[in-house]
């Protein structure tokens, strides 16, 4: 009978040997490129690489984004500024982040966006991270101008969140989350709060 440590070694080495049999008859890299879903590896928030679906998502051609820094997908600098201190406390604490906010395109479109993502260096996550982008204007559309800070609000509302919720989160008094909310319902003719959420969701039947 094979000792314990016998069986340990042959199945570390039948591990290993499928391991490499994989890695042989897959190209993970085709795999990253083609994927359904747009895909970035990032480096201190500069794009080191990225998939066909996100050149395609954003309107760039793929040696326009390597190398950049994603401020170039984001509506605005203060916009970009202000996610990236926003996910950090959040990714140190659950690992991941993902929310729904206003992305813009090559051309200047603004477009709703489902971003997720996670750093891949504890406690640092802005040194290096994975992140999926989904187009979902399909389903929700940029109907109104907004300035740079009602999109955040905005986003965040659609979350469900409250305003002293999005207050504590954006650093900011829950009266002047309040004005705001005042100012996106009076853009989107919304008599209540649950009419602007629905027409910031601008579901398409």
């Amino acid at each position: 009978m094979a000792t314990l440590s016998t069986q340990y070694r042959r199945s570390t080495f039948n591990h290993n040997a499928m391991t490499t049999l994989l890695n042989d008859l897959i190209d993970f890299h085709a795999i990253f490129q083609l994927a359904p879903i747009g895909m970035c590896v990032t480096e201190h928030r500069m794009i080191h690489a990225c998939n066909d679906a996100v050149s395609a998502m954003f309107g760039y051609q793929h040696d326009e984004l390597v190398g950049s820094s994603l401020s170039v997908l984001y509506p605005s600098a203060d916009e970009f500024e202000r996610t990236g201190h926003r996910i950090v406390p959040i990714i140190n604490e659950k690992g991941c982040y993902s929310d729904e906010r206003i992305m813009r395109r090559a051309n200047k479109e603004l477009f709703w966006c489902h971003v997720s993502g996670r750093g891949l260096h504890k406690n640092d996550p802005h040194a290096a991270g994975i992140w999926t982008f989904e187009d979902v204007s399909a389903k929700r559309l940029v109907s109104a101008e907004l300035t740079p800070r009602e999109r955040e609000i905005a986003a965040l509302l659609v979350e469900g969140k409250t305003s002293k919720l999005i207050a504590r989160q954006i650093e900011l008094s829950p009266r002047t989350v309040e004005m705001h909310r005042a100012r996106l319902m009076r853009k989107f003719s919304a008599a209540t709060s649950g009419e602007l959420i629905h027409k910031l969701l601008h579901i398409v039947n």
